[in-house]
């Protein structure tokens, strides 16, 4: 075991808070969504019950309507906000009102079929069918997948959220104190005006009590997700298998997967060549491709002209897959989602180059991301261009990734 596996474990350890794990002490201290289904991963290579027991306390959650929420309040914080006072949904426990990238069924797989956990993976089969079925009846009204919040889609300020995030009205939301910026530089998290948009759209979601059906046809903001879209289908094939490995019927969550991908050609761009974020209110497209163009392959969505469009955008920076285009205009190498690389999507993309064939691709991404986290630490992000870490420090997901994908010995 090296040194920084010893760190990671470390990490993953000292976030745990009995259950769950937090992504950082200060910046995050609650569980949130997807970082809680990579954590499993990372907790699989050295404590596989604690793997199991992360995503049992993340379905713990899970709402009548099958949503698994994108945080869980288990404890008070006066730390973070917008806290459980400002989201209102009155669950238990205490939970924000939207969701985020369903990974859960892609990891739970990895780590059955590394470690084993039939049975728990039986008790948490249904529940992700159930969150599954709300993707499909909440969040994919033209089919592809949609999000009504940027934060849904766990990349907060994205360029891809630019066209839907002009017309939201943040100037009436009164008043708020942030605390994120009290414990990161400024320059790496999104603007002010940026958080008052999202903060209307809490708001909206509050004032309507939460009722899918009005944040859908009537909420301030609905976009087109290629990256929960190519998650989605992936997900759903891998609940299929999962199906099929403990004697279920599979063709449902088959069958989502085919509608998706189907629905596919309404967000491809032909001036970007590359699948993209559409704003599903207006029709305008992104203006830039994102690394959520670069989970085609997660999806098994294999595209020439796509394909070609995203090598040129890797090969434009030194360390792995930037969430935005160096070459557009709104690049911007350190500010959380609109530049910077994160070791965790990074990941995510070499599960779609491995299922590819792409080995070669996977070993530059794996080693490029290595040479990250060897230099900067785990941190939760990174400057493609000149690896200076950004954002928090001691982050569950990074240490997560390094244990289960990045530590290779060939890396």
């Amino acid at each position: 075991m090296t040194d920084l596996d010893a760190t990671a474990r470390e990490i993953l350890r000292g976030n745990d808070r009995g259950g769950y794990t937090i992504p950082t002490a200060g910046l995050y201290p609650f569980q949130w969504n997807w970082d809680s289904a990579f954590a499993a991963w990372g907790f699989s290579t050295f404590d596989p019950d604690r793997a199991w027991t992360e995503l049992e306390t993340l379905f713990s959650a899970q709402w009548d309507t099958g949503m698994v929420p994108h945080i869980v309040f288990h404890k008070e914080d006066d730390g973070y906000f917008p806290g459980p006072s400002v989201w209102g949904p009155g669950t238990t426990p205490a939970s924000s009102g939207i969701s985020q990238p369903p990974v859960a069924a892609i990891l739970a797989r990895k780590i059955h079929d590394s470690v084993g956990g039939t049975e728990r993976l039986r008790a948490l089969y249904p529940r992700m069918l159930a969150w599954h079925r709300w993707w499909r009846d909440w969040r994919c009204p033209e089919g592809v997948a949609c999000v009504t919040h940027p934060w849904e889609s766990g990349r907060d300020n994205c360029p891809d959220w630019d066209p839907g995030m002009a017309n939201v009205d943040g100037s009436q939301v009164g008043t708020y104190t942030r605390r994120d910026t009290g414990h990161v530089d400024a320059s790496m998290r999104p603007g002010k005006e940026d958080y008052d948009r999202y903060i209307a759209m809490v708001q909206f979601g509050r004032a309507c009590g939460w009722d899918q059906k009005t944040i859908l046809e009537d909420g301030p903001f609905l976009m087109a997700d290629p990256a929960i879209t190519f998650i989605l289908i992936r997900a759903n094939r891998d609940l299929a298998a999962i199906a099929e490995t403990l004697g279920e019927d599979p063709t449902e969550p088959l069958a989502m997967a085919a509608e998706i991908e189907a629905a596919l050609p309404s967000i491809w761009n032909d001036e970007l060549q590359a699948y993209c974020a559409r704003d599903a209110r207006t029709g305008e497209f992104a203006s830039a491709i994102s690394s959520g163009a670069a989970l085609g392959l997660l999806a098994g969505v294999e595209n020439a002209a796509m394909e070609e469009k995203l090598a040129a955008m890797w090969d434009r920076v030194r360390y792995g897959i930037p969430s935005n285009d160096p070459a557009a205009d709104s690049f911007d190498p350190r500010r959380y989602w609109r530049g910077p690389t994160w070791p965790v999507v990074n990941a995510l993309i070499a599960i779609g180059l491995t299922s590819a064939g792409r080995s070669a691709e996977e070993r530059r991404l794996r080693k490029e991301t290595a040479e990250l986290i060897r230099s900067g630490g785990f941190f939760e992000y990174f400057d493609p261009l000149d690896a200076t870490p950004c954002g928090g420090d001691r982050f569950t997901w990074t240490a997560a990734i390094w244990l289960a994908w990045a530590n290779r010995e060939d890396a």
